[in-house]
């Protein structure tokens, strides 16, 4: 039971916290400096192993020369048996050449001269060491006098030029792997200077689109093929999403818009109204004014009736048209449904302006309205009133207030034939004569 919480317990932190991956660069880079490594050392070690068969060859072609220039200096001196001339003659040639050991030896296989390399130290047991490993056995070269073997010579090489030869080799092929890396490292990085920029530059861009939805960004071309290839499909992909993108913002724009607009007038609805209205009276400061117009018009239901609901379209969308144009950039007019509409008038600095507007609404509906069919006719408005906060607190009682003072408003109409706009504290109306209005003070 404990293995398995440790192996759950081992599985959450390798989520939590992955490995960190090497980056490309050092990927690369580690590979073209092995691959450099491996080349010059191979290089070296198969040129050094051909120059030691190559030494090898010259050395026993130079040790058999010896061997014949002693035969030819030592002949007469073996003929006499005179040691002491044989032995100077070969100590003299022997001391000169890379010689380790020298013998003369008559027939019978005595030794009548003898040379062997001082012993100098340990470098000498190296170079001996070398030698045997290194050379071919000794040289063994007969001494002819008068067609007549009278003696041998044995000739043992010496290690030193050797491991001289092997001593520099090896330094060398360590300078050429110095050399070699640096330039590896070198080129490695100007290679990567441009397979690395162009991968972070597409890098950078997919970061930018992934953080900030900037798809208007493009990748530059490379300079390598196959970068400037992805980097093009990438735009190619990027243009895509750019084009999906501002297709789904339009569309998110036009849902949002008729959530909030009506479809026929293009006015504000009842539910972005609303908001509206709420948000205003939130911002509204101390002995600030705010005023909520609720307009409905008067027999529009006898004009679809008599005209057809064409013509009902016609007047709606005319008298929202009419009723945009007598208000400022800050005002909202809405349709709350049917014949009903609403105008938000924020700030008011005087209620009397109100009024003023409400007049200019109700005159604006006097101009005729020119149907499908070519006919005109002239419709007209029932208002109401509400102020906030002389008649509400709230956005609904302000509203509410409104719509009340619409119907009187609209009681008014039914006993004049007139227009009519009405507030809780007066109501306001317009005869179709303009000698005939009139301001009547309910309170």
């Amino acid at each position: 039971m404990s293995s398995i919480k440790n192996k759950s317990a081992e599985q959450i932190k390798n989520q939590t916290n992955p490995p960190k991956l090497p980056t490309l660069g050092r990927v690369l880079g580690r590979i073209h400096l092995i691959v450099a490594l491996v080349s010059v050392a191979t290089a070296g070690i198969f040129l050094t192993v051909v120059a030691l068969f190559a030494l090898r060859v010259y050395a026993d072609h130079n040790l058999h020369l010896i061997a014949r220039s002693i035969s030819y200096t030592t002949e007469a001196a073996v003929v006499f048996g005179d040691t002491v001339v044989a032995n100077e003659a070969l100590s003299m040639i022997a001391a000169n050449e890379e010689v380790a050991e020298a013998k003369i030896m008559d027939v019978n296989g005595r030794v009548v001269a003898q040379w062997t390399l001082p012993d100098d130290g340990p470098m000498h047991q190296i170079e001996q060491s070398v030698a045997r490993w290194a050379l071919p056995e000794p040289v063994v070269l007969p001494i002819i006098h008068s067609g007549n073997e009278i003696g041998r010579i044995v000739i043992v090489g010496h290690g030193g030029s050797l491991l001289r030869f092997l001593l520099q080799g090896l330094a060398g092929l360590f300078v050429c792997l110095i050399l070699s890396t640096l330039v590896a490292i070198f080129l490695s990085r100007r290679m990567l200077f441009g397979i690395i920029g162009s991968l972070n530059r597409i890098t950078e861009v997919a970061h930018n689109v992934s953080r900030n939805r900037s798809f208007g960004q493009r990748v530059p071309s490379a300079q390598i093929a196959e970068l400037n290839e992805l980097s093009h499909d990438f735009n190619g992909l990027l243009e895509e999403l750019e084009v999906w993108q501002k297709h789904l913002t339009q569309e998110n724009d036009s849902l949002a818009h008729r959530a909030a607009h009506d479809s026929l007038t293009g006015l504000a609805n009842r539910a972005y109204f609303e908001g509206r209205l709420s948000r205003t009276l939130s911002d509204c400061k101390t002995n600030e004014h705010v005023a909520v117009l609720f307009l409905d018009g008067d027999r529009f239901k006898e004009i679809n009736d008599s005209y057809g609901h064409a013509a009902g379209d016609v007047v709606l969308t005319t008298i929202a048209d009419r009723l945009c144009a007598l208000l400022r950039e800050s005002d909202l007019v809405a349709r709350l449904g049917g014949d009903e509409f609403a105008i938000l008038l924020a700030p008011i600095y005087n209620t009397d302006d109100v009024l003023i507007i409400a007049d200019n609404i109700i005159k604006s509906m006097t101009q005729p309205i020119t149907l499908p069919d070519g006919s005109e006719i002239i419709t007209s408005l029932s208002i109401g009133i509400a102020i906030y906060p002389d008649h509400a607190q709230t956005p609904d009682e302000l509203l509410q207030r409104a719509d009340e003072a619409m119907y009187q408003a609209k009681k008014g109409f039914r006993l004049c034939e007139q227009g009519t706009a009405y507030q809780s504290d007066f109501i306001y109306s317009e005869n179709k004569h303009p000698e005939n209005t009139h301001t009547e003070n309910l309170g």
